[in-house]
């Protein structure tokens, strides 16, 4: 499974993906998550965010179909992305959750986002974090 957010390293991660599921005969999950606020319902409707994350899908889906490969995508609705990654990976029975992450500053060191962290620690399976390099 791997996690869009239209950042560069996410769509790497999910041509990553192909080529692993490829050699092992496997799926690729793309997953989305809408944070939504909690002054509103969870299921509330989000037009702007649904279709922004639709695009998303899709670009991780015509990814896939640059490395010749077909992926799920499937937009989620949560209230904390973190905790929805998790659910979804123990809902699929996914063995790997493959994370891109950007470097967004050459000065400093490379802090993990909250999510990040969340899904690192919670997982039921493997998680694998592909960095991109500092911008410069």
């Amino acid at each position: 499974m791997v996690p869009v957010d239209g950042s560069p390293a996410s769509i790497n991660a999910v041509h990553l993906a192909c080529g692993i599921a490829r050699k092992n005969k496997g799926k690729v999950y793309a997953v989305h998550v809408i944070e939504v606020k909690r002054s509103l319902p969870l299921d509330a409707e989000l037009p702007e965010e649904a279709t922004s994350g639709e695009e998303l899908l899709t670009r991780a889906e015509r990814a896939a179909a640059e490395a010749d490969f077909k992926i799920e995508g499937e937009l989620l609705q949560a209230r904390d992305a973190g905790h929805a990654i998790v659910d979804e990976a123990m809902e699929r029975g996914v063995d790997l959750i493959l994370l891109g992450a950007e470097h967004k500053s050459a000065a400093g060191e490379y802090q993990m986002g909250h999510v990040t962290q969340y899904i690192v620690k919670a997982a039921p399976c493997n998680v694998w974090l592909w960095r991109h390099p500092a911008h410069e």
